[in-house]
């Protein structure tokens, strides 16, 4: 049961100001369809997962706000699961593809949540991270306006997100939009690597 639901009081109207939209970018990064399990970590209401439907099965929703979660409750061929990203409820390999939405710079602990995807990600699957680019003034005052309003948001350059993933088995790639960044990391799957 999370201590305090920093975000709850924005479900009732979180995807009207933020209008979902089919993420191409998503689509094309994490190589939909995929077979297998599927977890949107720090999903809020399902509003990204929601184009993922028919492309994995399951489809996890993980989110640490209950409210944004019953939002995810009125979707159909969501899993709504209510969990920190730091300390996550799953066996070791559960999940083919991880993705995490404009959420990594709400997270209390960055490496701690990358360990966590990292280990419930499949050998042969991948993470893909969407975040603001940082670089962009634009993003800059967004920053800004989440500390003024206690946001506790803890923004990364897209390098550092990079640096996130030290792992020795993961291929790390790097996509930069107008104001977006993808961060790609791939499980190279051990009997591959051996076979090439």
């Amino acid at each position: 049961m999370p201590i305090f639901d920093h975000f709850g009081f924005l479900a009732p109207i979180y995807e009207i100001f933020i209008p979902p939209k089919e993420p191409q970018e998503i689509l094309r990064l994490a190589k939909f369809p995929i077979s297998g399990a599927m977890l949107d970590a720090g999903g809020g209401t399902g509003r990204i997962a929601q184009f993922m439907k028919g492309k994995a099965d399951p489809i996890v929703v993980m989110d640490l706000s209950l409210k944004m979660l019953s939002k995810v409750k009125a979707k159909t061929g969501l899993l709504p699961v209510c969990s920190q990203t730091e300390v996550l409820p799953f066996s070791n390999d559960a999940f083919t593809r991880i993705i995490m939405v404009d959420a990594l710079h709400h997270v209390i602990n960055q490496q701690h949540t990358i360990d966590e995807l990292w280990r419930v990600l499949k050998p042969g699957g991948r993470i893909v991270i969407e975040e603001p680019d940082t670089r962009s003034f634009s993003v800059k005052l967004i920053a800004i306006g989440e500390k003024i309003t206690l946001m506790r948001s803890h923004f990364l350059t897209p390098m550092n997100i990079v640096k996130l993933f030290k792992y020795s088995n993961a291929h790390v790639q790097l996509d930069i939009g107008k104001s977006t960044v993808w961060v790609v990391a791939e499980k190279i799957n051990p009997f591959e690597k051996a076979a090439q």
